[in-house]
């Protein structure tokens, strides 16, 4: 177990103001299976009152309206996050995660992929688990991509993404949660924090005798007690972690991300 403390903050600039802003936030690390969350908080400007839901996928949903102009939108999530890979606590299984979302239909190159992954899990030994050929699907993912920021964007498919062989974290997992689910294995896109990315990042689970343990493509590695969940769905449409509507006069928007984690001994 480690104990983490995290923060999250985001900050949205407009060229000129805007008004009748709508947002929803799924920005906050909650207690779950695999961590417990405590001491958050989190701030905003322009303030304004929050509403609190719990969407189909268990995640924690701010949503607000601001109908003054403002020509900021800035918001910061604090907290501590308790994390045991060691002792994954079970959740019932849903079937629809071993189907294609939205982002993770394939195409040529990820059914070529696909292919060759298939190709490794027959060489496996009878008693391969779920997570063994997890692990062999990963490694042929990693090794199918340079990670390269600025070559997508959140709208990017798992297709797209393979076809240049260059994406970034998101676009992992996305090829990754494709080729599990042709192989037979139930995948989920996780949203979330790892201490040294300065920004969010995005793994995959695989379901497993009753728990969702996770795989990091982008790194290759298993995850471990250094990452914290935020939201977890089918593919990214479902772990957005801001969206909003406004109105404005040809307005242009700047984004700044920064994400830290870190541990204090327990």
């Amino acid at each position: 177990m480690k104990k983490l403390v995290f923060d999250y903050e985001m900050k949205l600039s407009f060229s000129s103001p805007v008004t009748n802003h709508r947002f929803q936030l799924r920005c906050i690390p909650v207690t779950g299976p695999r961590q417990q969350v405590v001491d958050v908080d989190i701030s905003m400007e322009p303030q304004v009152e929050l509403e609190t839901t719990i969407d189909a996928f268990d995640s924690v949903v701010k949503t607000g309206f601001i109908a003054r102009p403002h020509d900021v939108f800035n918001y910061k999530v604090t907290g501590i996050a308790f994390v045991d890979n060691a002792h994954i606590k079970a959740e019932l299984y849903r079937p629809l995660y071993r189907f294609d979302s939205v982002l993770t239909v394939p195409g040529p190159a990820v059914e070529a992929l696909t292919g060759i992954c298939q190709a490794r899990l027959e060489c496996l030994p009878a008693d391969a688990t779920a997570l063994d050929r997890a692990n062999e699907i990963m490694d042929e993912v990693f090794k199918a991509f340079v990670y390269t920021p600025g070559s997508t964007t959140i709208r990017t498919t798992a297709e797209q993404a393979l076809a240049q062989r260059k994406g970034v974290c998101q676009d992992y997992a996305h090829v990754m949660l494709s080729v599990c689910r042709h192989c037979g294995l139930s995948a989920r896109y996780i949203a979330g924090l790892l201490g040294g990315e300065g920004a969010t990042h995005a793994w995959v689970e695989i379901y497993h005798n009753g728990r969702w343990i996770g795989f990091d493509p982008t790194h290759n590695r298993m995850v471990d007690d250094n990452y914290i969940t935020i939201a977890h769905g089918r593919d990214y449409r479902d772990c957005m972690l801001d969206i909003g509507t406004f109105f404005g006069d040809d307005v242009r928007q700047d984004q700044w991300v920064n994400a830290s984690v870190h541990e204090q001994l327990l």
